[in-house]
C-alpha cells in the first residue's frame, strides 16, 4: 500500500513588489503574507509524481507575479490523511488576485500495475494549471491557500494505453473552511473517507495509524462514509450529520468498521 509521511518543506526566497493605478492604491499598499499548500483528494493508482516548477499569482490588473516556491516531483497519492507540501511562505503585493497557476515540468509519471507510464501535461508546461481565486488580499493579513487535486477526475486514459492530466484542484481559503478528523478501527485497514454535502464531495485515505483528517472544508452538514479496503469484505459505514464550522476541526472520534 501506499506509504504517507509528512512533509515539511521551507519556502524560498521571493521578491518583488509592483504599483498599480491610483484606484487600486488602498489596494496595494504594503505586503500581505501568502502560503500556498499542495494537497490531494485520492485515486486508484499505484502513484502520480507531479513535477512542480514554477507558482504564479495573476492580479487582476493583469500583473503576473512568480513565487520562488520548493520546486520539486511530488507523488500525489501520499498527500492524503492531512499531508500537504508547503510550496510558499512569504510576503506578496497586497491587491486583488484571480488565479493561481501550477506550472509543471516534464518528470510526470503514473505508476499502474507497477509499471510506471508518463503523464502527458501539455498545457500545464506552457502556460500552468489555473486555479481561479478571485481573492482581494488585505496588507499585513495571512492567507493560506489549500490546493486539492482530484486524482481521479485529473487522470484521463488515452485510446493509446497512455495517460494525460486534466486537472480537477479545488481551491480553499484554510480561514474561511474547517476541517473533519477521526480515527478508523481495526487499525490497518486502509480506508477511503468521503464527505458529501449537495454538490460538494471531499475524499482521503487514512494513515498507517487508522487516522485521518479532511481539510479545507466548507461550513455545513455532511454525510461521511467509510470505505475499507474491498479485500476485507466489510461493509460501508455512512454518518449522516455531521456538522463543519469555519475554522473549526469536527472530531469525530473513533469510527468502528467492524458490524
Amino acid at each position: 500500500m501506499k506509504s504517507l509521511f509528512k512533509l515539511s518543506l521551507i519556502a524560498l526566497l521571493f521578491i518583488g513588489f509592483a504599483s498599480c493605478s491610483d484606484d487600486d492604491s488602498k489596494n496595494n499598499e504594503g505586503n500581505a503574507k501568502l502560503a500556498v499548500r499542495l494537497t490531494d483528494a485520492p485515486g486508484d493508482y499505484e502513484a502520480v509524481f507531479v513535477d512542480v516548477e514554477e507558482v504564479v499569482i495573476k492580479y487582476n490588473n493583469g500583473e503576473d507575479v512568480l513565487l520562488g516556491i520548493n520546486a520539486g516531483v511530488y507523488n500525489l497519492l501520499e498527500l492524503t490523511a492531512g499531508v500537504n507540501v508547503l510550496l510558499f511562505n512569504d510576503e506578496v503585493p497586497a491587491g486583488n488576485i484571480s488565479q493561481i497557476r501550477l506550472v509543471l515540468g516534464e518528470n510526470n509519471t503514473i505508476v499502474v500495475d507497477g509499471q510506471t507510464l508518463p503523464l502527458a501535461t501539455p498545457s500545464a508546461q506552457q502556460s500552468g494549471l489555473k486555479i481561479q481565486i478571485n481573492e482581494n488580499l488585505e496588507p499585513g493579513i495571512l492567507y493560506e491557500f489549500m490546493l486539492d487535486f482530484d486524482v481521479d477526475k485529473s487522470i484521463v486514459a488515452q485510446g493509446n494505453g497512455g495517460y494525460s492530466l486534466k486537472p480537477v484542484i479545488r481551491a480553499t481559503t484554510v480561514a474561511e473552511s474547517g476541517a473533519i478528523s477521526g480515527t478508523v478501527i481495526p487499525i490497518g485497514a486502509l480506508t477511503l473517507v468521503t464527505a458529501v454535502n449537495g454538490l460538494t464531495e471531499i475524499s482521503t485515505y487514512t494513515n498507517l495509524q487508522g487516522e485521518f483528517l479532511l481539510s479545507g472544508v466548507p461550513d455545513g452538514v455532511y454525510t461521511v462514509t467509510f470505505q475499507a479496503d474491498l479485500g476485507l469484505g466489510l461493509p460501508p459505514v455512512v454518518v449522516n450529520n455531521v456538522t463543519v464550522v469555519q475554522g473549526e476541526i469536527t472530531a469525530m472520534g473513533e469510527i468502528d468498521l467492524e458490524p
